[in-house]
């Protein structure tokens, strides 16, 4: 998600501009070597969220799923808004296709609106507050509002998030959880695996362009070079 436009473009020949508000899911499977610069002029803000992948999905062919800001799953109901990014809310569904169950859920609640969204038990979840202030939690008496840039780790989660706008400006947040997988988890830069094992050999794949990152031999991200890089 952005504002502003990010141009892309990977190793397979695949590009194209992020615009504002647009959604860009990419599952790189087994490896994708990607670039993503900035459009030259104007203000660019965007939210990344990182997914891990299950041992059995690791290798997959890396895919992509865009969608267009006016084509983003959308519902509205009593003061609140929801962008449905993946999985579901207020009975509209994403249709991104998740290969890890995993919710992202962008609201906007007006002054004096009030949500309650319901959350998987088996899931961890956090929320990001991207404007305004809310309260967050059981009881709207006795928690404090939490401001803007804020993140808020879940627990416990009984009747799902309950969310409240008790100010006079509109409190933007997103919500965002997933299914913990339950595997051991090995990390180096920007290759997640299960084993330092299997780290040492995905960075040998891609040093030596084997194993799906032969095409990144001779690429080159135009974008990149365009701006001197």
């Amino acid at each position: 998600m952005s504002l502003g436009a990010v141009t892309h473009e990977d190793f397979e020949g695949r590009k194209g501009t992020i615009e504002a508000g647009d959604l860009q899911w990419m599952t790189a499977g087994r490896g994708v070597v990607h670039s993503e610069i900035p459009a030259p002029e104007g203000t660019q803000k965007g939210l990344q969220l990182w997914v891990n992948l299950s041992s059995q999905h690791k290798m997959i062919q890396p895919r992509y799923q865009e969608i267009s800001s006016n084509n983003i799953a959308e519902a509205a109901r009593d003061g609140i808004k929801v962008r449905v990014i993946a999985g579901e809310a207020l009975g509209v569904k994403s249709t991104i296709y998740t290969t890890t169950p995993t919710m992202y859920l962008d609201f906007t609640l007006k002054p004096g609106s009030h949500l309650q969204q319901p959350i998987p038990k088996s899931y961890n979840a956090f929320v990001y507050i991207l404007e305004g202030e809310g309260i967050f939690g059981q009881d709207s008496t006795t928690s404090s509002p939490i401001s803007a840039h804020n993140l808020l780790l879940l627990s416990g989660f009984g009747d799902g998030l309950m969310a409240w706008n008790k100010g006079s400006k509109i409190l933007r947040f997103i919500l965002v959880g997933g299914e913990p997988l339950g595997e051991p988890v090995a990390q180096l830069g920007p290759f997640v695996m299960n084993t330092q094992e299997e780290i040492d050999q995905t960075i040998e794949d891609f040093e030596n362009y084997t194993n799906g990152f032969e095409k990144a031999k001779h690429w080159r991200s135009e974008a990149r070079i365009e701006l001197g890089y």
